[in-house]
């Protein structure tokens, strides 16, 4: 699998195998591919372009809402990937180019990479960990009055955020001409989530007065010498 790093065996400096197994550790880094390694193979494989333009590519797109990608982390997944042979240089491209200037394509080695990638399970068996439920769990702890405070900030961020996501996909409909493609699918999605979530903060302010603590709260028992004990084969 091209995402997946054994453990190595650990080497000494005076071993001979040393070096070799440093080059093999490298070489299977450089194969390693992250969300922004996967994102500018998928770019590059509609057509070539260079990292300044790939960049314009990811903000036209908001690819940034759904995927952490920075400018850095483009010229650098660049130099991961064209030294992996995941991506090439075309002809367009000046023998001193840099990684900003040169223009890239994905290649063949590429495709069957972001292919194998794409296969990973973990894909479709992660929860997110998103910031305002994290902060709803700790809100008992908060002053008076802040939750609304916070609850009407947040519905007003949610209603931003569905204005916008629709606008893209109007932009989304033009550009590709039908509905059945998976970049309507995906801000559908973002769409939806954030109708809910409207609706679940409108049950939220309703339920807010009838706000209690748990009455049959439970918590674990034993100390943490028989705790480790226990865990001891």
């Amino acid at each position: 699998m091209v995402v997946l790093e054994p453990r190595t065996q650990a080497l000494t400096k005076e071993s001979p195998q040393h070096d070799g197994s440093k080059l093999a550790v490298r070489q299977k880094r450089q194969s390693i591919l992250t969300i922004p390694d996967l994102v500018l193979l998928s770019l590059l494989a509609e057509r070539p372009m260079h990292g300044y333009e790939a960049n314009l590519e990811l903000e036209r797109r908001c690819i940034r809402d759904w995927a952490a990608i920075s400018r850095p982390q483009v010229y650098y997944s660049l130099e991961k990937l064209a030294a992996a042979g995941f991506i090439r240089k075309t002809d367009s491209s000046g023998p001193a180019s840099g990684p900003q200037r040169a223009v890239f394509q994905t290649a063949a080695a590429g495709r069957a990479a972001t292919a194998n990638a794409l296969e990973r399970e973990d894909w479709t068996t992660q929860r997110d960990h998103p910031v305002f439920p994290t902060w709803i769990a700790l809100s008992w702890l908060a002053r008076p009055g802040v939750f609304q405070k916070q609850l009407r900030r947040r519905r007003q961020f949610v209603v931003q955020e569905l204005a916008r996501e629709k606008e893209t996909l109007r932009s989304i409909l033009q550009e590709v001409g039908h509905s059945h493609h998976e970049a309507v699918w995906m801000v559908t999605l973002m769409i939806e989530q954030f109708q809910i979530e409207l609706k679940w903060l409108r049950k939220l302010e309703r339920e807010l007065p009838r706000r209690a603590p748990a009455r049959h709260p439970a918590y674990v028992q034993g100390s943490p010498e028989k705790s480790i004990k226990t865990a001891e084969p």
